[in-house]
């Protein structure tokens, strides 16, 4: 009766953020009458914290080498897409633009990887003054005045047009024409990601048995089970709206990298042993300061494009915009479970805090709750996030 105590224990505290999710999603969907579940609602859920994903991804990184954290993100967004917005406006080609915009972020990063990495500057304090610089400069390149994008490519290509959905082929190819609603194509690509993650799932499985590690087959298949079936009624959604919105597949395909990065790279295991202790690593041979720029650097890229994706969506860029994405970045890794003081976090996890965040920003947003309420819950929840990591740490001791 002990262990199974312990056991139920061990399982609330390590999907708690999971459980938190589903009973916020849940409570939503019961006050607005199940508005946040119509599948433009959905959609909309996906498009309007695209950039969260991506800020996310990479402010992981910065957190894991130990609670460090890039203010600049919000600045650095706004200044990459006045960049590419001013660009285009001029009749640059897109393609330059766009490969503008996600170089101008990479060198931001680098640059001040470099007061953090090499002169061990506070990541607080460099990134600080990058916030209000690049901020400034925003303000400098716009005019202080919205610079609007029409290219059509641009839009549809990162989710800010009518057309920002991958096209039903499927559909097309089969020659149907009118019936049912739902996009096949859709459907199909789902049904893809299931039988592949199955398959991944079962792979994992024969490795650790080989390997002699102990593995709760039960509850890798609970879980299996859930993830597949969220994942089949969350392409279901889309299905019957107007399919893949392209804006989840630069979300899908940066988590994808950022997940083969912290689980099978050198420098992944290199992000935790920092964080873990910075000493000990450099005394076997790691470069930590090599580290602390790739992490900052990465950072700094990601900004880029989720200037793309914003200066997309809104189809245009004003100097306002950006502001306060890096506090989202920063609660979707914390809320994930990212350990305040670095070494701990997952890219998994982080997944959740930003649905979490979208969830409760477009459940408040839907029953017309005032934006400065909006704040204080946001703020209640990250609170009691960090205090959860804190008092974990303390029993663990």
């Amino acid at each position: 009766m002990e262990e199974k105590k312990l056991n139920v224990g061990a399982f609330f505290q390590k999907y708690t953020m999971v459980i938190a999710l589903v009973v916020v999603f849940a409570f939503f969907a019961i006050r607005t009458g199940g508005k946040t579940l119509f599948p433009a609602n959905i959609n909309n859920l996906i498009a309007q914290n695209g950039y969260v994903f991506v800020l996310a991804s990479g402010m992981l990184l910065c957190i894991l080498t130990g609670g460090n954290i890039d203010l600049s993100v919000g600045s650095v967004v706004c200044f990459a897409a006045a960049i590419g917005a001013v660009l285009m406006k001029e009749g640059v080609n897109v393609w330059i633009a766009v490969f503008a915009m996600l170089g101008i972020g990479l060198a931001i990063g680098t640059f001040q990887g470099f007061w953090i990495a090499k002169l061990h500057v506070p990541a607080f304090i460099a990134t600080l003054s990058g916030m209000y610089a690049f901020r400034g400069f925003s303000n400098v390149v716009l005019g202080g005045y919205q610079v609007s994008i029409s290219n059509e490519t641009f839009l549809n290509l990162f989710g800010g047009g009518a057309n920002c959905y991958v096209p039903d082929f499927i559909r097309t190819m089969l020659g149907i024409e009118g019936g049912p609603k739902p996009n096949i194509t859709c459907l199909v690509f789902g049904i893809l990601a299931v039988v592949i993650y199955i398959l991944m799932t079962l792979r994992k499985i024969h490795v650790q048995k080989k390997l002699g590690i102990h593995q709760s087959i039960s509850g890798t298949a609970i879980t299996t089970a859930i993830i597949s079936a969220l994942i089949v009624w969350l392409t279901f959604k889309l299905a019957n709206h107007k399919g893949i919105p392209t804006v989840l597949i630069w979300i899908c395909l940066v988590l994808g990298i950022y997940q083969y990065i912290t689980t099978k790279t050198a420098i992944g295991r290199h992000l935790y042993a920092v964080g873990g202790n910075e000493k000990a690593t450099a005394l076997s041979g790691v470069k930590t300061r090599n580290v602390y720029w790739f992490a900052y650097a990465s950072i700094g890229l990601m900004a880029g494009l989720a200037g793309i994706l914003t200066a997309a969506r809104a189809k245009g860029i004003d100097p306002t915009y950006g502001e306060g994405y890096e506090m989202d970045a920063i609660a979707s890794c914390f809320i994930g479970g990212a350990s305040a003081y670095g070494g701990i976090g997952k890219v998994s996890g982080m997944i959740i805090g930003a649905v979490l965040m979208g969830v409760i920003n477009q459940g408040m947003g839907i029953l017309g709750v005032d934006a400065n309420y909006q704040k204080v819950v946001k703020g209640l929840v990250l609170l009691l996030a960090v205090v959860f990591d804190v008092l974990s740490k303390r029993q663990k001791r």
